[in-house]
């Protein structure tokens, strides 16, 4: 008897200084883009994947204490992402939209996606300025709308001969890109009726193909991402054609496979390509800048991107990640589809005390990136292009 109680009081004292030793924390390190010695304009801060990445770390001996086993939620296949109040809601493809609570450090399913709420694919979702949902679900072929107390308030659309991929409320309105019928469906926000369908305007040249994802700038103008077309088409609100941004090919400021797109304070466009594993930032009037992210595992990596997203409200909550030497101006989000860091959180901004070239010498340092490789290059082929295909 007294043997066991020995071997009993053994088991508890390992798991209990396995629980309270402190393990080194290994510092990450830090990531730039570009890479050093160029001024760094993007730094990867960090990344969600599961519940081990934002809730506190139980030890081993409380949890045997309690009898709480540890319960760890993993996402599967995300792609849309939003960040408002300190949540992080990402569409997991194969389940639901999943809560990432910055403040309660919890990983939760959306409260309102179940009954009536419910979810079949949620593949995109926007936020409006009072907290409000927008949920594109291609199976269910709706639109699901959840409060600013994420409750289930109304569905858009019926099922029917059509593909929702992504919706934007401006306005009075909400725009859905369907990518079956190669359309802007137009719904009232208050009515749920459709009240104007347009991408078929104008010159068939002009016509959208296939839209995935779409975003309004600062002025109005509605862009969408066209995997149909490989381009982003720029369009006013009745649906005219504006003009594009990018073309079908390998190097810099090309597409293959268009994703995710973005706008910032400035209304520079961010839009994600799936082929080349990065984000490349334009102008408005679809001039280069500069991009990020490359394919890999590593972290800041990106395998393959999906979803784009930028943000000024929430820095403060990664501040803490930052470089001392980088100052944040805004975050972008990205989703991966695959891999151990599926959430990348990065921050837009710049080394304290460097003089940064301007708008301007960005746009002409970009140009001659793309003359040098044209000169180098003149069919568009490069050794990434060439793998991909």
């Amino acid at each position: 008897m007294k043997k066991h109680s020995r071997s009993l009081y053994a088991s508890i004292l390992i798991l209990f200084l396995a629980g309270c030793a402190s393990t080194p924390e290994v510092k990450q390190k830090t990531v730039f883009y570009p890479e050093p010695p160029e001024l760094p304009r993007v730094q990867f801060l960090t990344s969600f994947t599961s519940s081990k990445d934002i809730e506190p770390d139980k030890s081993a001996f409380s949890r045997y204490v309690t009898g709480v086993k540890e319960n760890i939620r993993r996402l599967d296949k995300p792609y849309g992402v939003a960040i408002h109040d300190g949540k992080i809601y990402v569409c997991d493809t194969n389940s639901t939209v999943v809560v990432f609570d910055l403040n309660k450090r919890t990983v939760q399913p959306l409260t309102g996606a179940q009954g009536r709420g419910k979810l079949s694919q949620p593949i995109n979702i926007s936020i409006d300025k009072n907290g409000n949902k927008y949920v594109s679900d291609p199976i269910r072929q709706q639109v699901l709308v959840y409060d600013k107390n994420e409750f289930f308030v109304k569905a858009y659309g019926t099922a029917g001969d059509w593909k929702p991929v992504d919706a934007v409320a401006y306005e009075d309105k909400l725009y859905v890109a369907d990518a079956k019928n190669g359309e802007i469906k137009v719904f009232s926000l208050e009515t749920g009726e459709i009240v104007q369908k347009f991408g078929k305007l104008g010159e068939p040249k002009d016509w959208l193909a296939i839209p995935t994802n779409i975003v309004f700038d600062n002025e109005g103008f509605l862009y969408v991402s066209d995997t149909g077309r490989f381009q982003i088409v720029k369009l006013d609100r009745d649906g005219n054609f504006r003009g594009t941004i990018g073309q079908l090919g390998s190097q810099l400021g090309s597409f293959a496979r268009p994703r995710g797109i973005a706008i910032d304070h400035d209304n520079r466009l961010y839009a994600v390509d799936a082929a080349f594993d990065n984000v490349q930032i334009f102008t408005k009037e679809g001039q280069l800048l500069f991009f990020f992210g490359k394919a890999g595992k590593q972290p800041g990596d990106m395998f393959p991107p999906a979803k784009v997203v930028v943000d000024y409200k929430n820095i403060e909550y990664f501040k803490r990640y930052a470089d001392p030497s980088f100052e944040i101006e805004a975050l972008v989000l990205v989703t991966n589809q695959f891999g151990t860091s599926l959430v990348n959180v990065y921050g837009l901004g710049k080394e304290k005390g460097k003089k940064y070239p301007t708008e301007e010498e960005l746009k002409k340092m970009a140009e001659e990136q793309l003359k040098k490789l044209k000169k180098e290059n003149p069919e568009g082929k490069t050794d990434e292009g060439e793998k991909k295909e």
